[in-house]
């Protein structure tokens, strides 16, 4: 089937572009919210999974996420980030799966940040990074 919009394409660039914002902007903010708000939740529900010491992984984790992010927002090491979201959201779909009264988020929220991420780990990072395809 013929494209509809074929003039379109040629800004094919622009799409992990704005899946790579958008990604770094959600992991920035979810990683402020586990040093804030959200830190009593988090810690209660490493605890549960039994990941001790607790006070020790989750900055760790967070500072991870504000790091990824930052990489993100730039366009600098695109791949590498989204592989480590990539890892990140699907441990966090592991734990809301198994201690869902703890977190508030839904399933669909992390399988969303996990399709995003793999996106841009296979499609790279699009317009306006500073990585650069070889």
């Amino acid at each position: 089937m013929l494209n509809l919009f074929p003039e379109l394409l040629i800004y094919s660039s622009v799409g992990p572009f704005i899946l790579r914002l958008l990604l770094g902007l959600i992991f920035i903010d979810l990683g402020f919210l586990k040093f804030r708000s959200e830190k009593e939740a988090w810690l209660a529900s490493l605890e549960t999974l039994g990941l001790r010491p607790a006070d020790l992984f989750l900055p760790l984790y967070a500072l991870l996420q504000l790091i990824g992010g930052v990489l993100l927002l730039i366009g600098l090491w695109t791949q590498v980030a989204a592989l480590a979201f990539v890892i990140f959201s699907g441990i966090e779909l592991y734990i809301e799966w198994r201690a869902r009264e703890i977190l508030k988020r839904d399933m669909v929220f992390y399988l969303l940040i996990f399709t995003i991420s793999l996106s841009l780990l296979l499609t790279g990072a699009g317009a306006y990074a500073i990585d650069i395809p070889l």
